[in-house]
């Protein structure tokens, strides 16, 4: 059986905004969330993911609103992510009508919370979230990647919202996080995040091949062939976006169209 291939707008929330940037800076203002998402949901998403990118910042309570707001108006799974620290910081997502948590710098500084999170409520709720980037040092536990211009890295695992390197490779994070319970991984690189030159194909092929659950591409969208690369050359099992959605760029039912016409199986 041919497993259909998703599409899945991504809103990154700031002081119960939706915010979008470069490189994880430069923030521009998006739109309400809600109505956002509603948006997404009424042109055909597969999903929609609330990322609360200053969470461990800001008071709980805001995100918690716009979740039980959201779920109340939308018919698509929702995945929130964000200063999700404890078993109870689960509970309380979920109870607000999410549907899957995304869990990043907290899973680095405490990888059990994967494997409970998991056993507490099923490794489908547990989104294993990647923030990576290129890294040249040389590394002897660093997986080698080969890039475009055939040069190799390894990549990094980077936390508190790509501003702080841990010395983890990403490739054996990923396949860490898989054996403590995740059941899926949302990978953004940050050398393509809100550039549009596309998805970081190699990271993303990597990891795909490394493990054995749905890898998100996420970071670099700007053309529709961007989508289309995502699944053929990166392997994704789903492919996320956020600005080309939020500004009109293109809809989520125009990409599904492109998508389907170039034989990706996609629910239209």
């Amino acid at each position: 059986m041919v497993l259909t291939r998703r599409i899945i707008p991504c809103l990154d929330i700031k002081d119960g905004r939706v915010v979008k940037g470069t490189h994880f800076v430069e923030l521009r203002d998006a739109g309400d969330p809600v109505e956002l998402a509603q948006r997404y949901d009424d042109q055909g998403a597969d999903e929609v993911v609330f990322l609360d990118i200053t969470a461990s910042k800001e008071n709980r309570g805001t995100l918690i609103d716009v979740i039980q707001r959201a779920s109340d108006r939308l018919f698509l799974p929702l995945t929130v992510g964000g200063g999700i620290r404890s078993i109870d910081d689960i509970h309380a997502i979920l109870r607000a009508g999410a549907d899957k948590v995304s869990i990043n710098t907290s899973a680095v500084h405490d990888p059990d919370l994967i494997r409970r999170g998991a056993e507490r409520f099923g490794t489908q709720c547990i989104v294993l979230a990647m923030d990576v980037r290129r890294n040249y040092t040389p590394n002897p536990e660093g997986t080698p990647v080969m890039l475009p211009d055939g040069s190799t890295c390894w990549y990094e695992v980077v936390i508190y919202g790509g501003s702080r390197p841990t010395g983890i490779d990403a490739i054996s994070w990923a396949k860490a996080g898989e054996e403590r319970g995740a059941g899926e991984i949302l990978l953004t690189s940050m050398e393509t995040d809100g550039t549009k030159g596309g998805f970081d194909i190699p990271i993303t092929a990597a990891i795909s091949d490394a493990a054995g659950i749905p890898v998100i591409a996420s970071g670099g969208v700007g053309t529709y062939e961007h989508f289309y690369d995502g699944f053929k050359l990166g392997k994704a099992d789903a492919c996320l976006a956020a600005s080309v959605f939020h500004y009109g760029e293109m809809t989520v039912q125009s990409v599904k169209k492109y998508l389907a016409s170039r034989q990706i199986p996609i629910r239209i």
